[in-house]
């Protein structure tokens, strides 16, 4: 975990160190498995697994942005927002991420990259016309906590697994339909059954692992975010306005960022429950808890 004066989550760490191992012995428990069934493309099972990761890791900032149709925008055209920043990277002490603005009525910020010098903070112009100064600040050092913490790039190559899984089994199939050709169609067949279960396993394992790190991870930056500006009732007030907003975006305008969602401060979802194995957020009365509890705590007189 970066080191910034946003307070440290042991938690946190544990769990990203835990599901990198994890989802690291299933890669390459998949490619082995590839390797050995098609052992003429194991030269190219091998590049294409350590390409896509390294893909991922290297631009991840470029990728998003780009999925969100989002442009990198300077202190003259954003004053107030590039000042908002710098004031909180003060207060954490950490670099300056580049500033984003995505031109999208949804209500919503993200932040991604592979590291805090390589990292970019992004905000929508719906999120920019509905929230207070307090309440913004709030979500920008949220988002500012997850730069810190290096969960986006956790969250970014974690998310590459279920990726790398489809890719190699797509390849087992072609490789399969050469073997059919040039052997007996039986052994090919049984071939590509078995990497296609073991490629869905690593798959929903991956899945689940991301999800699970996912919610601990945004309960962690509101927590960071919360104390960094000592006023957590603004960063809950944020996510009320934020999630009733999106409850009224028809479900057609949200399906088109719903790829973002794990990177999203709220996901954009409509009329959906969010306390499911398979949801990315904590819901958002788990999320106000907590920062009541915190608001109580730093309201209590000190000694």
């Amino acid at each position: 975990m970066a080191h910034s004066r946003f307070i440290k989550d042991s938690g946190l760490a544990a769990r990203m160190t835990l599901v990198m191992f994890l989802l690291g012995a299933l890669l390459v428990g998949l490619v082995v498995v590839m390797m050995y069934l098609f052992p003429g493309y194991a030269p190219i099972i091998a590049v294409i697994g350590i390409g896509i990761a390294f893909y991922q890791w290297w631009s991840s900032d470029k990728v998003a942005m780009r999925a969100m149709r989002a442009r990198e925008v300077s202190p003259q055209e954003a004053p107030e927002l590039h000042a908002m920043i710098d004031r909180l990277c003060t207060m954490a002490d950490m670099p300056k991420p580049r500033v984003g603005i995505a031109d999208l009525a949804i209500p919503n910020a993200f932040a991604t990259g592979r590291s805090p010098n390589r990292s970019v903070v992004c905000v929508t112009t719906g999120i920019l016309g509905k929230l207070d100064a307090e309440e913004l600040e709030g979500v920008l050092a949220h988002e500012l906590s997850h730069v810190a913490h290096r969960d986006v790039l956790v969250m970014t190559l974690a998310s590459s697994a279920g990726i790398v899984a489809g890719m190699l089994t797509r390849g087992a199939q072609f490789g399969g339909m050469t073997r059919g050709r040039n052997n007996n169609q039986g052994g090919a067949a049984a071939a590509f059954a078995i990497a296609l279960v073991v490629s869905l396993i690593v798959y929903a394992v991956s899945f689940f692992l991301t999800r699970l790190l996912s919610r601990y991870r945004e309960m962690a930056a509101d927590r960071a975010g919360a104390y960094l500006t000592m006023k957590p009732a603004a960063l809950a007030s944020a996510l009320q306005k934020i999630t009733g907003e999106m409850a009224m975006i028809p479900e057609k305008d949200l399906r088109g960022t719903q790829a973002m969602n794990a990177f999203f401060i709220a996901p954009a979802v409509s009329g959906a429950s969010l306390k499911t194995l398979t949801a990315t957020h904590p819901s958002l009365e788990q999320r106000l808890e907590q920062l009541a509890r915190i608001q109580a705590e730093l309201s209590r007189p000190a000694g």
